[in-house]
Order: structure tokens, then sequence, then C-alpha cells
């Protein structure tokens, strides 16, 4: 039997990712190496502290105290690591074509359905319109001028209206203008809309809206970006 051409490519491993997730944060925050040092050190010392007001005089006691604080500094440095990845992830997308669409496919969890790709876009402009469908109804994302978007997305609520009336069509737009929703903030708004329709009504949308979606791979549509270049690699 002949040998396999190719191999499984191995995952990195836990501290390779953490490594290259460091790496991606410090890239925008440049302090982010002192914080994390700073919150070890902390750590270390409210643990040593808690050590001697609750043992004073056994120093194994507290000893273990602060190698406790420090396991504790280790787990906040994470969560701040975490956050901190994230902010950088919407700060290098923010302004870049198809910065929505990564958004909504891989932040709006599992009660919403969206796509990378757009639905509508201006190929000499790259301004997109996005869709969202989930309990809140359906949210139309425009990308790009305002002023161009207007055609793309009127033509895009009077579809969705056409083929599920009366549930309610949101319409957002992705910039940093006083009427507008800044890219790391487009998640969390649409999670905020209320209720409208139950899961049976909400997968009926999906099935009609898409049996009348044109397909667009023709196009010269921005596919979204790609995770790996954007989104803050996690560790597992």
């Amino acid at each position: 039997m002949a040998a396999r051409s190719t191999q499984t490519e191995k995952k990195p491993n836990f501290f390779k990712q953490l490594s290259s997730l460091f790496t991606f944060t410090k890239d925008v925050f440049p302090w982010l190496l002192w914080a994390e040092i700073g919150i070890l050190i902390v750590g270390i010392w409210v643990g040593i502290l808690i050590g001697f007001l609750l043992t004073p005089g056994v120093w194994w006691s507290i000893i273990l105290w602060g190698v406790t604080g420090l396991l504790l500094g280790v787990l906040a440095g994470l969560m701040v690591l975490t956050r901190l990845s994230t902010k950088a992830m919407y700060q290098k997308i923010d302004g870049r074509p198809g910065a929505t669409g990564h958004v909504l496919s891989t932040s709006l969890g599992r009660n919403w359905t969206a796509s990378d790709t757009p639905v509508g876009v201006n190929p000499k402009t790259q301004d997109a319109v996005y869709r969202a469908i989930g309990r809140g109804g359906v949210v139309v994302v425009g990308e790009g001028s305002r002023g161009r978007l207007t055609r793309l997305v009127n033509e895009e609520r009077a579809k969705v209206r056409r083929v599920a009336s009366g549930v309610p069509v949101t319409v957002l737009y992705v910039g940093h203008g006083d009427d507008d929703v800044q890219i790391a903030d487009l998640a969390k708004k649409i999670k905020k809309l209320p209720k409208a329709i139950n899961r049976a009504t909400q997968s009926a949308v999906i099935k009609r809206i898409d049996s009348v979606s044109q397909s667009l791979a023709s196009l010269p549509i921005p596919k979204g970006i790609d995770p790996m270049k954007a989104r803050a690699p996690r560790p597992r």
C-alpha cells in the first residue's frame, strides 16, 4: 500500500498559541508585557500578604500562599490578554472591506445565521450589504459610504419584507458617524435586539430568503477578512 502523500498538520500546542496571541496583541498594545508582569507581581504579593495575615510566622504556609497568588496572577493575566486580544482584533479590521462579514459570521453565536459574504455589493467602491437572521428578526448591515449604500440597503430590505412579511427588519450602518455602529459594538448591538420571532419562524424566514437570493459568485465580492490574519489566535 502506498504511503500517504500528506500528513495531518499538527495543531500548535498551548504555549505556541499563547505566544501567537501575545505577539498579535502586543502589536496594538506595546505596554502589554509590563502589564502582565505587573499583574503577576501583584498576585504574588497579595498571596504573601494573605499568608502573613492568616498564618503569621509560619513560613511554609506563607510560601504556599505566595504560590497561590502567582497562579491567580497567571489566571488574571490570561483574562486580561484575552480581552485585549479581542480589542486588538477589532482595531486591526476596523475600516477594512469584509470586516462586517467577519464579525457577523464569527461573533453572533448560535441564535443568529449570517455569512461573511455580502448579499449586495458595489464592485467599484467595495461598499457592501450584509444580512443576519435571528430571534430579533432580520438585520441588514451596510458597510461603506451611507450615501452609496442607500440603493443596496433598500433593495435588500424590500426583498426581505416581500418574502417575510411581518418580520421586523433592522438596518444598521458600520462606521464612526453619529448614527453608525462601530465594528467593535456590532455583535453586541445585534444581540441586544428584542426577541420578535420564534425558532420555527426563524428557520422559515431563512429558507424563504435563501430561495429568492441571487447568486453573487460571479461578482468580485469581498469574502471577509482571513481569520488567521485578522482574528486573534486563542489558546486552547
